[in-house]
């Protein structure tokens, strides 16, 4: 089993309680975040957890979410500093009775996969947990989450100092070292390949972050021109590289085709956009001052 500790914000998103709800009518801390996000907020159940993005309305992403619903509350797990954050909700929220808590200074958050981890999750928490579930125990909240790096995996949300001398240090992921995994694995990062200038719908994310069918959001028409109009003109690729840094554009027979987003630590391997007409699997491509030969697309 491997395991790494993440940096992020967490904010609890509630409403007020003892209040009674006609029939029909939404909880409003529900609608809050339904309108504002590209995933189905509405469609969530019970100690479910979803992978949702929020958009411009010209469908470039503002921020990215992990949404754990524990407990008729929402769990919301981020980069963005917590407090700027909550500072925008605010401002959104309008006459809405929408809640908002930081969590982030009394919470560990750690991620734990490969093998054995599904054992440390039972053996630990007692809990048997499928994909897309979160349920908390013990002040911990737990969930199976294969979109963090596209194998079974587990969020674990506890008190600070909760998991201390349980996992073991030599079994520790650095965070540099995550980040070199998710390059590896052609995942895309918020404010990296997931960023203002290109659809989300060029990353594939469609799957796991964007429901077209939940109704009105913030971008929705954007991403929804882009879904229709057929495949994107650009993809998401990987490329292995040398003397290639991040921001440096692909060109083809002189002319500008794509651009390096991600560069792993060992200035080996790279994600980047490339145009689709321009697209060839183990094509070596300039790069700035150095190379970029394609080996994956989305």
């Amino acid at each position: 089993m491997r395991w790494t500790k993440f940096e992020r914000s967490k904010i609890r998103v509630y409403r007020k309680r003892g209040s009674v709800l006609p029939k029909g009518v939404e909880e409003e801390h529900t609608g809050f975040l339904h309108s504002l996000f590209s995933n189905d907020i509405k469609g969530m159940k019970e100690g479910s957890m979803l992978y949702s993005l929020w958009l411009k309305q010209n469908g470039s992403p503002i921020e990215d979410f992990f949404v754990y619903k524990i407990d008729e509350e929402y769990i919301l797990d981020t980069q963005m500093h917590a407090q700027k954050l909550i500072e925008e909700f605010q401002r959104l929220k309008l006459s809405l009775r929408v809640y908002f808590e930081d969590l982030t200074d009394r919470l560990d958050h750690f991620f734990i996969f490969g093998d054995n981890s599904e054992g440390f999750v039972k053996s630990v928490f007692g809990l048997d947990i499928k994909e897309g579930e979160a349920k908390r125990k013990d002040g911990a909240v737990v969930s199976k989450n294969s979109i963090r790096l596209m194998e079974e995996g587990y969020d674990i949300i506890v008190e600070k100092g909760k998991l201390e001398g349980i996992l073991k240090e030599e079994e520790r992921v650095s965070l540099q070292e995550w980040e070199d995994l998710r390059i590896e694995r052609l995942i895309p990062e918020i404010h990296k390949e997931l960023r203002e200038g290109f659809s989300p719908l060029e990353a594939g994310v469609l799957s796991f972050a964007i429901s077209l069918t939940k109704g009105c959001y913030v971008g929705q028409e954007a991403i929804a021109r882009v879904y229709y109009r057929g495949r994107t003109p650009r993809t998401l690729a990987k490329f292995e590289v040398k003397d290639v840094k991040e921001g440096d554009r692909i060109r083809d027979e002189g002319k500008d085709v794509g651009v390096i987003t991600s560069v792993d630590s060992k200035g080996r391997l790279a994600l980047g956009y490339l145009l689709r007409v321009k697209a060839e699997l183990y094509k070596e491509y300039q790069c700035g001052e150095g190379k970029a030969k394609l080996v994956q697309m989305i």
